[in-house]
């Protein structure tokens, strides 16, 4: 007899024996048994959880000639039948190569001819979202008014992708992906049943791989199986099979990278290379150990939830203290990316060389999250003493004031500052985001957006106009000078001098003028408790 794959030897062929979708089993049961059956079903969920095995039980069960409480029978004349492939009860399509709207039509012509043997026709229509738009429109006007003796079963990975029209006319089950648990279980029992041993933390480790899909468990257990074939099934042996890699690599990885130790992160990747572990598998792995780094740093209630031993819990634990979450959200945008990228990457080892850079080197990013780790690498750096120089880490434009490096661009030199400015002006500039952007006076706040508030040396406020600025010709006027008294008044409850000028724009600036708007913080507040 030619050998059968795990997932086809033991797929379920009545109710009992299928697993994690209880509320399916019971309202298709209770259907069954009260004669209550619908003319028009749609099983929609993720691959793998039961979809087309359901289906084809309950065809049998409603054709069979003494149904039980798990479905057919399997012993009367139809049953046999149906299990042999010989009956023309069931009908299975499958849509992804059959799409057409002749093909519908094939079927529409079908219905009408009553089943030869048992009560009724059950068509399953597989990937039904495949279908065409005119395929659908051709099935419609069947779909919701068959023949009594007709049932359709529609089966689908994306339910999205299909008409309203055709939602409304069926009854709908969503099939939850299953369990790590309840896939366990099921594995053990396929075990003992082959008689075949492995270790429960492999067969943990390939129920949690299977991400919720009972035939992808299957498939990856034989896969380990074939691959040691006779031996048992370790841990160690799995993920070498699999080519996964061990939790303990995440933690080492993570270290590295809140250790900004690219080297580091470079070798270890070049050995998960040289051990052949598919790296496509490693970002999907290493982002769900990311997850649970921030899932413990926001409760302490979640153990149960994420699934993973005491030893790897207390690794885990250590490495959730060590990061800040705006840091572990950083990391996870950062990979989220990857993964859609690397899909259809031809070099997928550069792909993630550069993310592991950015993660050790927030300086490279300009996104608002890498703020933060470019922070904490500055405080890191001032800490043990190393001079910052040529702005290095620093957003463009900063920290261009101390320290040299070999073959670092030739500093300009910052302007005197002020050896005191008067206590008004520093009012003023601490409230000037607040007078230009506030209402009435509209040309004269206008005019004070595009100015460059300075002193000149009697200490004087100088309103400061890019040269070729229109602004600063209104500005020059008596009525647009009196609404920014005004303006000035209303503010500090007294009046200041200045006087407007035009500059050579940037040049007037890089050669000792001091731009105020720089040099006074705009609007600080500090609460009573700092």
């Amino acid at each position: 007899m030619p050998y059968m794959t795990l997932y086809r030897k033991f797929r379920p062929d009545n109710f009992a024996d299928v697993k994690g979708q209880d509320h399916i089993v019971t309202t298709l049961r209770n259907q069954i048994l009260n004669n209550r059956i619908g003319h028009a079903y749609l099983f929609t969920g993720t691959r793998g959880t039961g979809k087309t095995t359901m289906a084809k039980i309950f065809a049998r069960a409603v054709n069979c000639e003494h149904p039980t409480e798990n479905g057919a029978c399997g012993e009367c004349p139809t049953c046999k039948a149906i299990a042999s492939g010989s009956s023309l009860n069931v009908i299975e399509i499958d849509a992804a190569s059959n799409n057409g709207v002749d093909n519908v039509r094939d079927i529409v012509e079908e219905v009408a001819y009553r089943p030869t043997e048992g009560r009724y026709k059950v068509y399953i229509i597989d990937e039904v979202h495949m279908l065409s738009t005119g395929a659908f429109n051709a099935l419609l006007k069947t779909l919701e008014e068959p023949p009594e003796y007709v049932i359709f079963i529609l089966a689908t990975t994306e339910v999205n992708k299909l008409l309203p029209t055709v939602l409304s006319r069926c009854q709908r089950y969503d099939f939850k992906r299953i369990g790590v648990e309840t896939i366990m279980a099921r594995i053990e029992e396929l075990l003992a049943k082959e008689n075949l041993e492995a270790d429960e933390k492999a067969v943990h480790y390939i129920a949690k791989a299977a991400d919720g899909s009972m035939r992808d468990a299957l498939s990856l257990l034989e896969q380990c199986l074939s691959f040691h074939m006779g031996e048992r099934l370790t841990y160690d042996m799995a993920l070498e099979a699999l080519g996964a890699v061990d939790t303990e690599v995440f933690s080492r990885l993570f270290r590295c990278i809140r250790a900004r130790d690219v080297r580091g992160c470079i070798s270890l990747l070049d050995d998960l290379v040289m051990q052949g572990r598919e790296l496509g598998q490693f970002i999907v792995d290493f982002t769900w150990y990311l997850r649970n780094v921030m899932l413990i740093q926001t409760s302490d209630d979640l153990e149960d939830i994420i699934d993973i031993s005491t030893e790897n819990m207390v690794h885990l634990k250590e490495d959730a203290g060590a990061a800040e979450p705006e840091q572990i959200f950083r990391y996870i945008r950062v990979f989220s990316e990857l993964t859609s990228q690397i899909r259809y990457a031809s070099q997928r080892r550069v792909l993630i060389e550069v993310a592991l850079i950015r993660l050790c080197r927030p300086e490279t990013e300009k996104k608002d999250d890498a703020l933060y780790d470019r922070i904490v690498a500055l405080e890191d750096r001032l800490a043990s003493g190393i001079l910052i120089a040529d702005g290095a880490g620093l957003p463009s434009g900063a920290g261009q004031g101390g320290g040299s490096v070999a073959g670092a661009r030739p500093q300009r030199t910052e302007p005197e500052l002020p050896k005191a400015i008067p206590e008004d002006i520093r009012q003023l500039m601490a409230g000037w985001k607040e007078i230009c952007g506030g209402s009435g006076r509209d040309q004269a706040r206008a005019v004070l957006k595009t100015a460059k508030p300075s002193l000149n040396g009697e200490g004087i406020l100088e309103l400061v106009f890019d040269e070729g600025d229109m602004n600063h010709h209104y500005a020059c006027s008596e009525g647009c000078q009196q609404m920014i008294r005004e303006l000035f008044e209303e503010y500090l409850g007294k009046s200041v001098d200045f006087v407007v000028r035009e500059s050579a724009s940037h040049q007037d600036f890089e050669n000792g003028t001091v731009d105020l708007s720089k040099l006074i913080p705009f609007d600080i507040t500090i609460s009573e408790e700092e």
